[in-house]
């Protein structure tokens, strides 16, 4: 099947909507649900149309060039026109690349310590930052949702609500195993050690996407204590959550209120559980995550930032860059993230084409 040929479907559908838009017959949902399919497919049909212009354009200037006195003029704009075809062509097929659903959302970062003790936690907060600092950049907001400190600095564990501009769709391959190598500052020998944290990355998802029933909750509360005991609340404030059918456990304890704790604690756990239900389906169609940037999976070492070298590598796509202190302070990050992103629709450009 041609190109043309799998496009007109895309044209006739925009032209549905357009007409039943106009009729007005729809109901406040359905007119909103069409709106924005409509608005989706404008853009993919303006590079449609401009496409078929420019193939029809090139077919009658094929012509022309039996004339000999258009055959200069013709040849000149056949050579533009068969640049400006396949630019086209890419176009339209970048456009047409299966949009991931949870793209335009926000996003629940969560950073865990994993193995390296101390340094692992230290670790942690270098990500933490690195993260805050590069949502800035964006023009995005970070709350912080729950942080268990570690004594020696960073954290054992932090959980942060990211809200922006398609924050998911930039965030998104940063799931899994972040490894660091580095000399720690109380190693006399000066021997690199090794340590690891995890990042989980989940779109945050609404009461219509995920329906918590409240048979399938368990709620306990408890005091709230700091680090290493400190700053202990008088009031029962912590709020544990575990959903009962998936045993996916929530505890928050970041507020002096029981109820924003659990309002905290209800957001993960919905943004958990649809992760874990999109990793079900996933690993379902796991002939088709092999053309993807990464599998997703939680313990997959996805990078490694060495201090000595000063480098940071991505395993995923082979992409080093010398640059770990500019990236650790979140400026150098956006590199890397758009490289997985172009490696990605990379990969489904070409399943588009098989």
């Amino acid at each position: 099947m041609s190109l043309l040929e799998k496009l007109n479907p895309i044209v006739g559908r925009h032209e549905e909507l357009s007409s039943l838009m106009s009729e007005g017959n729809l109901s406040g949902d359905e007119f909103t649900k069409m709106s924005m399919e409509y608005a989706e497919l404008s853009p993919v049909v303006e590079a449609i149309t401009a496409y078929k212009d420019a193939v029809q354009e090139r077919e009658d200037l094929k012509e022309l060039l039996e004339d000999p006195d258009m055959k200069g003029m013709a040849q000149d704009e056949l050579v533009q026109l068969n640049k400006d075809i396949p630019e086209l062509e890419s176009k339209i097929k970048l456009a047409l690349i299966p949009k991931d659903v949870d793209d335009a959302k926000d996003a629940i970062l969560e950073i865990r310590a994993g193995t390296g003790g101390d340094e692992a936690a230290l670790f942690a907060g270098d990500l933490f930052t690195m993260y805050k600092t590069f949502a800035a950049q964006k023009g995005w907001s970070v709350e912080l949702m729950e942080a268990a400190s570690s004594d020696a600095g960073g954290y054992k564990e932090i959980i942060a609500r990211i809200t922006g501009r398609n924050v998911f769709s930039e965030m998104k391959f940063e799931s899994g195993v972040h490894r660091v190598q580095r000399v720690p500052e109380t190693e006399s020998q000066g021997r690199v050690h090794t340590s690891a944290a995890t990042v989980a990355v989940l779109p945050e998802v609404d009461d219509v996407e995920v329906d918590i029933q409240d048979k399938d909750l368990r709620i306990d509360v408890y005091r709230a204590s700091g680090s290493g005991g400190q700053h202990v609340n008088k009031t029962e404030s912590a709020v544990r959550i575990t959903h009962l059918p998936t045993n996916i456990v929530v505890a928050i304890q970041d507020e002096s209120s029981q109820h924003k704790n659990k309002a905290k604690a209800l957001k993960i756990l919905q943004a958990r559980i649809y992760d874990a239900k999109k990793q079900e389906i996933d690993s379902m169609r796991s002939e088709d995550r092999k053309s993807q940037v990464g599998s997703g999976d939680r313990s997959e070492r996805i990078r490694t930032y060495n201090f000595p070298q000063g480098r940071v590598t991505d395993h995923r796509i082979n992409l080093t860059l010398y640059k770990l202190e500019e990236i650790l302070r979140g400026g150098g990050l956006e590199e890397m993230v758009h490289a997985l992103i172009a490696e990605d629709q990379a990969a489904k450009l070409a399943d588009l084409e098989n």
